[in-house]
């Protein structure tokens, strides 16, 4: 049976674990819609397995088990944190894992309301993930690079979902960006993927992030550019101010990363319905009012 076939059922789950974890296949299961390449299942109140259901996804998760543990400690929100692993077998021919559930709802299902606090909270965070990485750590294959190397990208982003009467602007925020200078400093830890679907709200602010499959050493303007992907409207100056180690370079190759990663959720939206994983009408509107903030939430 391919691995396309392999249907990943609660009772598939709960036989794994009995094979391999058999301490946990009591606990209850759940399904958690959504995700991109892993569908993740919540195991009683404080845990989810995540089974990869995609050609990469394998790789990315024994990425996360060995660099999360590293990273956790020193972060001032709670991440997931890999605590078992699951080996390949005939039943599931992919490694999965077991990690530690964050609690909170995706933004990419509710809002935040109290934007000064989440700029604050981004800021610490970013702040304490942005530090030098050894030089073991990963780097990625498909983000990290100066804007101007990410080009085909936003054009075919830009060319399917631009707005009417907004492509001047969106392609002049892009043009600066790469115009903008290399990243001069060291490589540093970069989460990769913030957007709405991977950071979670509680009490109107933020109080988690999730989903590290990502993660590579870099560019920090790639995490950056969550001032306006992330925050509501009017929160990004402030943002800055906390964070207070971006100098105007790193600033506008961040926009400009905003503006493709905005693009891109927009896309995403509008394929949400089509079968793609991951994707989510929800997403759409998501992107739209980041491109907006973009648009109108200038720091320099």
């Amino acid at each position: 049976m391919s691995d396309a076939e392999i249907e990943i059922t609660a009772d598939l789950v709960r036989d794994l674990l009995r094979d391999q974890h058999p301490d946990l296949a009591g606990l209850d299961i759940r399904e958690v819609v959504g995700g991109w390449g892993n569908q993740m299942w919540r195991l009683g109140g404080g845990l989810a397995v995540r089974m990869p259901r995609t050609e990469g996804a394998p790789d990315l998760l024994r990425k996360e088990w060995r660099w999360l543990p590293v990273l956790a400690p020193r972060l001032p929100l709670p991440v997931p944190n890999p605590v078992r692993i699951g080996e390949p077998s005939t039943r599931f021919p992919k490694p999965w894992t077991v990690m530690t559930w964050v609690p909170g709802e995706p933004l990419d299902n509710t809002s935040i309301s109290r934007g000064e606090h989440a700029a604050d909270t981004l800021a610490a965070f970013l702040t304490a993930l942005h530090v030098e990485a050894p030089e073991d750590a990963p780097v990625s294959e498909d983000r990290g690079e100066h804007p101007k190397k990410c080009t085909d990208g936003f054009d075919h982003f830009f060319h399917a979902v631009v707005p009417d009467g907004l492509a001047d602007e969106v392609r002049a925020v892009w043009d600066d960006a790469v115009a903008a200078p290399e990243w001069e400093g060291p490589r540093l830890w970069v989460h990769g993927d913030l957007h709405p679907a991977n950071v979670v709200v509680s009490d109107g602010t933020l109080s988690g992030v999730i989903d590290f499959d990502a993660v590579f050493a870099g560019d920090p303007a790639w995490d950056l550019a969550a001032a306006w992907v992330v925050l509501p409207a009017g929160a990004t100056s402030r943002f800055f101010d906390a964070y207070a180690r971006a100098d105007e370079g790193t600033i506008r190759r961040a926009r400009g990363l905003a503006a493709l990663k905005s693009l891109f959720l927009m896309l995403m939206g509008r394929n949400g319905d089509r079968g793609l994983p991951g994707g989510k009408p929800a997403w759409g509107p998501a992107g739209r009012a980041a491109l907006d903030r973009v648009l109108r939430g200038h720091v320099i």
